[in-house]
Parts: C-alpha cells; structure tokens; sequence
C-alpha cells in the first residue's frame, strides 16, 4: 500500500497562502535549501495536487526558465508520475499528469491502494484538509517559514473536531525554514 505524505509550506502564524492566494513568500532559495529541494525531487514519489496548485507547478516547472534556474527539481519534477485530483479540469497537458475525477476521498483511497510509489501532496491547502479530515495522510512534512502574513488560507480549514500530531524530526536551514515531520496521532 502506498503511502501518502504532505509537503507543505506555512508562515509562523500558521497560513499556507497569503489572503490574496500568493505563495511566493514561501520561495527562499540559497544553495542549501537548494540542495534539500534536489534531493526531495529525486525522491522517487508520485505528485499529487488540486486544480489550482497543479496549474502554478506546470505553469513554472515545464518551462526552460525552470530547467535554467534548478535543473535538479525541473528535471524530476517533470518526470514524476503526477495526480491531479479536479471536478473541472477536462485534460492534463503536463507530463506523466492523470486526472482523478468524482469522490476526491475515493479516489485517493483508491491511488494508496494501487501499486505504485509513494504519493507526496505539494502545497494543495484543499486537498491536505479534506484528506486530514478523512484520515488519510500518513505523514506531514511542514516546512516552517520565518514570516507572518496576518491572514490567508489555513491549511486544515475543512477539519472538524480536534486532531493530534507526534513529532518525528526538525531540520532548520540557514533560511530560516524548518522542516517539521509529523506522524498523525
């Protein structure tokens, strides 16, 4: 059975995105962070995304801009396996990209129960929530940004009713980003 981990930026106050929908404040790049960003994308996983985080990903990493600025990540990036999981999308045009249609619940349950890579949810705020709510994400991995934002999107919006984490292990970065790994409780 495939397991399904999250990969997701948050501002110290706990926002994934900024009240207008902007991530670009998550971006810090230097050599080391660099370095951690290769390596996850050579990882092995699958992708999986929402509509909206699907559409920023190819918009950026299909370019050659992308290929010129970090030829690691583009190269692997484009080469994963992908999932976009969309009510309106009518057909992907990014690369090894399959659309899950329907039941957003079932239809992950049925990707964790093919064969098949691990799948990594990047960003996708929506989709972390539904799939917290329904128990379904094995791990968190929460990259912890040096900045407030006031307001924005809270990525378990959706949860209803308490859910607890176990910490499995931190790494901080001259950045000033720390990656916190979390099990559900």
């Amino acid at each position: 059975m495939r397991q399904l981990r999250s990969f997701t930026s948050i501002s110290l106050d706990g926002y994934f995105t900024d009240a207008s929908g902007d991530m670009t404040w998550a971006h810090k790049r230097d050599d080391e962070w660099n370095a951690f960003s290769s390596s996850n994308a050579r990882g092995g996983a699958a992708l999986l995304f929402g509509r909206v985080t699907y559409e920023m990903m190819k918009a950026f990493w299909s370019t050659p801009q992308a290929a010129a600025m970090l030829p690691d990540v583009a190269k692997g990036m484009n080469a994963m396996p992908k999932f976009v999981a969309s009510r309106t999308l009518a057909a992907a045009d990014w690369q090894n990209t399959t659309v899950l249609r329907g039941d957003l619940v079932a239809a992950v349950k049925a990707l964790k129960a093919s064969d098949g890579p691990d799948v990594v949810i990047l960003g996708s705020g929506s989709l972390v929530s539904q799939l917290s709510e329904a128990r379904l994400i094995d791990e968190y991995q929460l990259v912890l940004n040096a900045v407030a934002l006031g307001k924005g999107g809270t990525l378990f919006e959706t949860l209803d009713g308490r859910q607890a984490f176990t910490l499995k292990k931190t790494k901080a970065f001259q950045n000033g980003n720390v990656v916190l790994w979390y099990d559900p409780a």
